[in-house]
């Protein structure tokens, strides 16, 4: 089986660089880009700290983000992380499985911004805290044309990232008559997988919202795939160290750090 990655640029050659080092047979047809919004910058005194749940806030963030650097960043995941570093923001704290426990964490009192895109998980802050919210890019739709001949030569297993994605890999497909049932998807989290919609010859769901537990869940099934039961939202990965991949060639098991 081969794998196909979905998601725009940088993050698409990451995943592929990441896929390709297990041994794993990957491609890329990047399904959106990333475009900046202009956004306007609340008074930096009424701030204490930002909230980053993606690198993209910071790639497209603009010269408003100048105004912020000595706040410091609360972000998602440890790519996000390295990238406020890169921008020169000091960070202060790097989460695992989601936003919102990024969030939880916070100790009140605190003020704090998320820097987001047009499309985001909707967040409950903990008592104490006050959150603003401001939109810094959006993901534009791309065609799947390019990948169309890859569909349907079948054996493949297509990685999700975002819901948006979900959405519309799977309004392309039924645009360019791709059957769902041949297609297998294996997505970030339950909210992508149900983006997704139904149909499909099976849905998979990574054990945590962090892409090594998705390339995980990426070598179990090339390498075990009747370990794995079909049209399912799978919520713990399967073993697969040491084995050869129907992948690639003998991929190893995926490491459980970063985001």
């Amino acid at each position: 089986m081969r794998l196909l990655a979905l998601r725009s640029e940088p993050g698409l050659a990451a995943t592929l660089a990441r896929a390709r080092a297990l041994g794993l047979d990957a491609i890329g047809h990047a399904l959106s880009e990333i475009r900046p919004v202009s956004w306007v910058c609340p008074d930096p005194a009424s701030l204490d700290a930002l909230l980053i749940g993606s690198a993209n806030a910071l790639r497209h963030g603009g010269a408003q983000l100048e105004r912020l650097k000595d706040k410091p960043v609360h972000a998602v995941g440890e790519a996000t992380a390295e990238a406020a570093r890169a921008a020169g923001f000091a960070v202060a704290a790097v989460g695992s499985g989601g936003l919102q426990r990024v969030l939880d964490a916070i100790a009140p009192p605190a003020r704090l911004l998320r820097i987001a895109g047009e499309e985001r998980v909707a967040l409950v802050p903990p008592q104490g805290v006050s959150l603003t919210e401001v939109t810094a890019y959006r993901s534009v739709a791309l065609p799947l044309d390019p990948a169309a001949g890859v569909l349907r030569e079948g054996g493949v297993v297509v990685l999700l990232h975002s819901a948006a994605t979900a959405r519309h890999f799977a309004a392309e497909c039924d645009r360019l008559g791709l059957a769902r049932a041949g297609i297998t998807l294996a997505a970030l989290g339950p909210r992508i997988a149900a983006a997704a919609g139904a149909g499909w010859g099976a849905l998979h769901t990574a054990a945590q919202p962090e892409e090594a537990a998705l390339l995980q869940l990426a070598f179990d099934l090339c390498a075990k795939p009747r370990s794995i039961r079909p049209r399912s939202h799978r919520t713990a990965a399967a073993g697969g160290g040491g084995e050869a991949s129907a992948c690639g060639r003998g991929a190893g098991r995926v490491a459980r750090d970063g985001a």
